[in-house]
């Protein structure tokens, strides 16, 4: 186990399974409805054409050759034998049922353990859920649901043209958890228009609702997206990486210690951004995020208080 200030996400799978367990991302030949006009058009302003990822092999493999393949591949490199099936790019629940069915069932493999689906709040259908309940409870494969909340900033998201708002996050939460399934909610720190009330406010709203896993990322911006262009005109003022590491630290001392980090820091190929990291690498940015943590006696949730707790005891 890692001696970390944050309770690491590698941490609680060894915990829960024992042993090291590896993420194997998948590509859906899909879209979201925040492109394709049923909400909006364009997609969010920092999305780009891969829909969120950049490691994953081409849509047009069947989702099992998809999971072989990189079984193969990072098992071999990590000496992993357990894994989990990441559906990743754009928005995992928005299709018809029976295609959905058929992607979760094509998981049924030796050594997948979980299945991990990313998408919208605004695409958790009843059907969907009833759905997986049962495949859960036939198969023993745990479901956790990865929701983009990004910001409790609502202004902040209609300027990301996300096409919800903070009511939609929170409807999704409540009807997946009654379901009975995990989730991990994206956000993004050091958005320009936020500061750090809505930071804090963040932390606090993933907390009440219940989340188990949280990702962290730094405002990176992919080429050929709107972002890009308002980077581009100066119409938005980026943080240094020094505040970056303020507000990560910020953000997990409000976090409840409980829930998992997944990351600290997102990343994306140079040569497919035109800002990311502050053109530093990712790990050195995180461990200096730990290396602060740790020196000044921080730690996950120090300033942490749960809603029911009595303060007259």
């Amino acid at each position: 186990m890692t001696n970390l200030p944050y309770r690491a996400y590698s941490d609680y799978l060894r915990e829960k399974y024992g042993q090291k367990v590896y993420k194997l991302p998948i590509k859906l030949d899909l879209t979201c409805p925040n492109r394709d006009g049923t909400v909006a058009y364009g997609g969010c302003i920092f999305c780009g054409e891969s829909g969120g990822s950049f490691e994953n092999l081409c849509e047009k493999m069947s989702v099992k050759n998809q999971l072989k393949s990189n079984m193969d591949y990072i098992g071999k490199r990590y000496g992993a034998k357990l894994f989990l099936a990441y559906f990743q790019n754009f928005s995992n629940t928005y299709m018809p049922l029976d295609v959905f069915k058929r992607c979760i069932k094509s998981c049924q493999m030796d050594n997948i353990v979980g299945i991990y689906i990313s998408t919208r709040p605004d695409c958790i259908y009843r059907e969907h859920l009833d759905f997986l309940t049962k495949f859960s409870k036939d198969t023993g494969l745990e479901i956790v649901f990865e929701l983009g909340l990004q910001t409790v900033n609502y202004h902040s998201l209609e300027k990301l043209n996300r096409g919800h708002g903070i009511s939609e996050f929170i409807d999704a939460c409540i009807r997946i958890k009654q379901s009975g399934f995990k989730i991990c909610t994206h956000v993004i720190l050091g958005l320009p228009w936020d500061d750090d009330l809505d930071f804090i406010e963040t932390a606090k709203l993933i907390n009440v609702l219940g989340v188990d896993e949280v990702k962290i990322h730094s405002l990176y911006i992919p080429k050929n997206t709107k972002l890009s262009e308002m980077y581009e005109k100066k119409e938005i003022e980026l943080i240094s990486l020094e505040e970056y590491k303020r507000i990560v630290i910020l953000f997990l001392r409000h976090l409840k210690p409980d829930i998992a980090v997944q990351r600290l820091v997102g990343r994306m190929p140079k040569e497919e951004t035109v800002f990311c990291n502050w053109n530093t690498s990712w790990w050195l940015i995180k461990e200096a995020i730990e290396k602060e943590m740790l020196e000044n006696g921080y730690s996950q949730g120090d300033f942490y208080t749960a809603l029911d707790e009595n303060p007259f005891k």
